[in-house]
């Protein structure tokens, strides 16, 4: 028979009851809310955005898309992202080359494993390659930030990924446009390529130091330099998976204090004058 008083009391007892029926419900409310938002996380959400200049070879654009397609038909980029915290990533894939050019060819896609890498990979090879004038890295980074603000995920990083031959050369100030995206929370790396000599038309020399000037920024920012063509497959891949787990750095990849700084500014000024796309 249960005692009138003390620790064992009928009040006791229902304040006890009550408590863990409280807790219950509280997991009850609790777990499907975490259970949705675990289906929401992502390690990364990766926006690949690719230079379709007409200071671009059209041999030159085929190498690079093609960077792409093996990147994500790799086992090192699948095993990278299967080892990411989360296990996932979500990546979007656009062109662009002047200030009211940006077109998506991949809208977010949420990659899990090699199959969804692979289907990736599939519509950007499916996809013809556009070809247009003038280069605005700033409307790129501007259109990729818009990007990142809809991918309907929780993501741990946000990046931007630019890839790109030349300076930019129409639309608004570069650095205006990284530094805005950085005060955002989002990381900006870069791809320069730089496999034919300046010529005056588009081209620009150390577009890499530029790019580590003027482009890149935010926490673990880097640039990955393109100079020869064999190059293009490993720089890409190993971007990628820089990308994804946020690797240290190996041989091919220059941070942002690897040299020393040029005036963006200056460089502005010569780019409207060279550049002739």
């Amino acid at each position: 028979m249960m005692r009138p008083d003390g620790d064992g009391t009928e009040v006791g007892m229902g304040f006890r009851r009550l408590s863990m029926v409280g807790a219950l419900m509280a997991a009850s409310l609790w777990l499907p809310g975490s259970a949705a938002r675990a289906e929401t996380d992502v390690d990364v959400a990766l926006v690949l955005a690719v230079d379709v200049s007409r200071s671009m070879d059209p041999d030159e654009q085929e190498l690079q898309r093609q960077g792409f397609i093996d990147a994500f038909r790799s086992s090192q980029v699948h095993d990278a992202i299967k080892n990411g915290m989360v296990g996932r990533i979500i990546v979007t894939y656009f062109e662009w080359s002047g200030v009211d050019y940006q077109h998506v060819i991949v809208p977010w896609t949420v990659i899990d494993g090699p199959d969804a890498a692979v289907k990736f990979a599939d519509t950007l090879h499916d996809t013809p390659i556009g070809r247009l004038r003038r280069t605005s890295i700033s409307g790129a980074i501007d259109f990729g930030a818009k990007l990142l603000d809809q991918t309907g995920v929780e993501p741990i990083r946000r990046v931007i990924d630019i890839s790109g031959d030349g300076p930019n050369s129409s639309g608004r100030d570069v650095v205006a446009a990284r530094d805005e995206a950085v005060a955002k929370g989002i990381t900006v790396n870069g791809l320069p390529i730089m496999l034919k000599r300046p010529t005056g038309f588009g081209d620009m020399e150390n577009l890499d130091l530029y790019y580590k000037a003027c482009v890149i920024g935010g926490e673990g920012a880097f640039v990955v330099p393109v100079r020869e063509r064999h190059q293009f497959a490993d720089a890409i891949r190993t971007k990628i998976i820089r990308e994804i787990a946020s690797l240290p750095s190996s041989s091919l990849i220059q941070t942002v204090q690897a040299n020393p700084p040029i005036t963006c500014q200056e460089g502005e000024r010569g780019m409207y004058r060279w550049d002739r796309n």
